[in-house]
């Protein structure tokens, strides 16, 4: 467990403005001039390749195009007809994986239309505004259950509203937005982006969140199936999973997720502890994430290890470069064998991998990387005791997130299905939410 007593870990690393300097905006908003300059690169593709790449299948060559002719409140209407959290993705969404990878002038140029950062600023000129785009339908008397505050939660229960039902939503945490106001690097959402968002979406009306009720625990699927007309969960994936080495309880050693969530919730970053020498276990997001806002608080030394080669990484090369571009070392086929220390961590010793036949396996050769604070990322799994079918470690779902329970739907992270993105959540939600009115409307 990590302590600010620690040996070689410490707060006040860096003073508030060299903070507040590193932990600003990834990408600042385009400047007016430059947003005239970037939608005019667009090509306006018939069969556009960017809206196939889209999870939620957002018209951008028509939103660019609206931005071009100088309305970017009719831009962002066309956005959150299909993604109602569309200005968090416009910040979080790997779109260079998506949208960005297969756009014409990425193919042909080397370099995409910025689609994402367009459509930050088409969205953060509605929002601005005092009105809601949405007006609710007349009320249908269904009232439906959303279990999980999170992109997915927020997405189902946005398009029920709009729809005309009632919607609860409970979530565990005390804030609503699960892993946009929870999980994700403090530099991608700035200014509590997150919880403005949350308020917008509620502005619709005919959505009211409770908080601090878990499920299982304040909260039981027996009784919301008796007091609801459907219930939707999208309780995302808050178990951790262990790092099973000898040394993993020493003093230093804590999960990735609850050092960036505690980052998040920070008032103050020059108050969070922070090692001199910091290796991060894992080759996802939340890895990338941890290791760069390590250096940002002031590490000195910083490794990602992950045990396998650098194409397995589940984090983009894009977010790999990120995070060599801030001094983050990455080290590939090595899996930790042990975090070494008297008491609290000093070291941890890897053993060097290789692929056999398609098989991992330790090849004998060890190293030691000096550590006094270790991030474990190695993945998140479902913590929710449902009492439904599972599909590995998920909720199973067939058709637009219907469970083995009838008037079950779930979606996002805790689903079957998905690819854990903030984008592919706000999909799964809003395709839910439609399923969900049309079999209480008996259309389905």
């Amino acid at each position: 467990m990590t302590s600010s007593m620690t040996p070689g870990i410490a707060a006040n690393r860096l003073g508030q403005d060299e903070l507040a300097n590193n932990f600003a905006d990834l990408h600042m908003p385009l400047q007016p001039h430059e947003v005239k300059v970037a939608a005019d690169r667009c090509y306006f593709c018939h069969d556009a390749p960017c809206v196939t790449a889209c999870p939620t299948d957002i018209d951008i060559p028509l939103f660019i195009r609206q931005i071009s002719t100088g309305t970017p409140e009719a831009a962002a209407k066309t956005i959150f007809d299909m993604n109602i959290l569309g200005g968090m993705c416009a910040r979080v969404c790997p779109t260079e994986e998506l949208c960005e990878q297969v756009c014409v002038r990425e193919v042909a140029e080397g370099k995409p239309v910025e689609i994402g950062r367009l459509q930050r600023h088409a969205t953060d000129t509605l929002m601005a505004q005092d009105a809601h785009p949405y007006k609710r339908a007349a009320s249908t008397g269904k009232k439906i259950a959303i279990v999980g505050a999170g992109p997915a939660g927020l997405s189902c229960g946005h398009r029920l509203a709009m729809l005309g039902n009632e919607v609860m939503i409970y979530d565990a945490n005390p804030k609503a937005g699960g892993l946009n106001e929870y999980g994700i690097a403090a530099y991608k959402s700035t200014n509590d982006f997150a919880q403005s968002e949350v308020d917008w979406l509620k502005s619709i009306g005919g959505i009211t969140i409770e908080n601090g009720q878990g499920l299982g625990r304040d909260i039981h699927l027996d009784q919301l199936a008796s007091d609801f007309d459907a219930i939707f969960l999208s309780v995302g994936l808050s178990g951790v999973n262990a790092l099973a080495i000898d040394g993993s309880e020493k003093d230093g050693v804590q999960d990735a997720v609850k050092f960036i969530n505690d980052l998040r919730q920070s008032n103050d970053l020059a108050t969070i502890p922070i090692g001199r020498n910091v290796v991060v276990i894992g080759g996802g997001m939340t890895a990338v994430d941890a290791a760069v806002q390590s250096k940002l608080l002031g590490a000195e030394q910083v490794t990602i290890a992950y045990r396998r080669g650098r194409d397995a990484m589940s984090a983009s090369r894009y977010e790999q470069d990120l995070a060599a571009s801030h001094g983050v070392k990455l080290l590939f086929n090595a899996q930790p064998n042990a975090v070494l220390g008297n008491g609290a961590a000093t070291a941890v010793e890897f053993e060097y991998t290789a692929q056999n036949a398609g098989k991992l396996s330790g090849t004998g050769e060890m190293i030691q990387i000096a550590a006094d604070q270790v991030f474990s990322a190695i993945g998140q799994t479902l913590n929710a005791d449902v009492d439904l079918k599972l599909e590995g470690r998920k909720i199973a779902i067939t058709g637009a997130g219907r469970t083995s329970r009838a008037g079950v739907w779930a979606g996002g992270d805790c689903a079957s299905g998905g690819n854990d993105l903030t984008v592919t959540a706000v999909a799964e939600g809003r395709d839910a939410a439609m399923d969900i009115h049309e079999t209480l409307m008996g259309a389905a």
